[in-house]
């Protein structure tokens, strides 16, 4: 009985395991040229708002300085939080953002579903409409946007915002709650069926609890899409009473008033909340995001 060839380690040449071992290994000069090239990214990444926070316990004769907290102060924290509406701004904020994220991920999630789940007339259609959305910039869709909130009367109301936004991010989450509800297996979906659930029932009951890293990603995203946003906030809203965080920051530094101290402040306060925010959904943000890109 003759022996079958084996294709083991032994059998492999030993200038052909050192080729490989070479070629997998990095040089010296190769090495150091990468972790450069890391050390600089993450200076550029960390050095704004690093400094961002330097200045903001400055005085405020000292906002431009090159050097240090010399003289450490809490006096633009007080002054913010205590003779601005600030607090105004940032209860209008928590309204406008808290609405837009709770409808935005409600909507998205069901339109994901069934896109993924259903095929019905104009289904391509649909989801080519929502893609397109994207593709127009912000200065463009001002104009109409602005007419059409003033014929409703939404200008200066939250409602008005939140219409907005939810404009920006149900689509872009829409399209990823699809994909991700594509690597759900439909055998689920069946076997509510058979349970006597109807569509909603398995959507709500046994679908969208697996779907908790794309709620998180897609919660993530409308969050910072409605905290973060500067144009239509400053455009819908006017009147220091009406205004949310994005357009309060203006007031702080403009061609009337400059004072960077108050506003480096008062911009550590807003990334307080994106930062809690981001450490509750970040254990499922990478899951989010990759299996929402598996399938189209």
């Amino acid at each position: 009985m003759s022996s079958l060839p084996t294709t083991s380690q032994e059998s492999v040449p030993t200038t052909t395991r050192k080729r490989v071992r070479k070629r997998n290994q990095r040089g010296p000069l190769a090495s150091f040229a990468l972790h450069a090239a890391l050390i600089v990214a993450a200076v550029v990444a960390v050095f704004p708002p690093l400094w961002l926070l330097v200045t903001s316990f400055k005085p405020k004769n000292d906002a431009f300085s090159t050097e240090l907290v010399t003289h450490f102060t809490f006096a633009n924290y007080t002054h913010v939080l205590a003779d601005t509406k600030f607090l105004t701004w940032f209860g209008n904020s928590v309204v406008v953002v808290g609405l837009t994220t709770l409808i935005g991920v409600f909507v998205a999630a069901t339109t994901g579903y069934a896109v993924s789940r259903f095929r019905f007339p104009g289904m391509r259609p649909l989801m080519w409409l929502l893609l397109i959305t994207q593709m127009f910039p912000v200065a463009v869709l001002i104009v109409p946007l602005y007419n059409l909130l003033a014929s409703l009367g939404l200008l200066n109301q939250p409602a008005g915002l939140v219409v907005t936004y939810l404009t920006i991010a149900v689509p872009f989450c829409a399209w990823m709650m699809k994909g991700f509800f594509d690597t759900i297996p439909v055998e689920i979906d069946e076997s509510g069926r058979v349970d006597g659930l109807n569509p909603f029932g398995t959507f709500w009951r046994l679908v969208l609890p697996l779907a908790r890293p794309g709620l998180a990603v897609t919660g993530f995203y409308t969050f910072v899409t409605a905290w973060a946003e500067v144009a239509y906030a400053s455009a819908f809203m006017t009147g220091e009473e009406n205004l949310t965080l994005a357009g309060g920051l203006q007031t702080f530094v403009n061609q009337y008033t400059n004072d960077w101290g108050s506003m480096t402040a008062a911009a550590v306060i807003i990334a307080v909340p994106a930062a809690i925010v981001f450490a509750f959904a970040q254990r499922h943000l990478v899951s989010g995001l990759t299996a929402g890109t598996t399938k189209g």
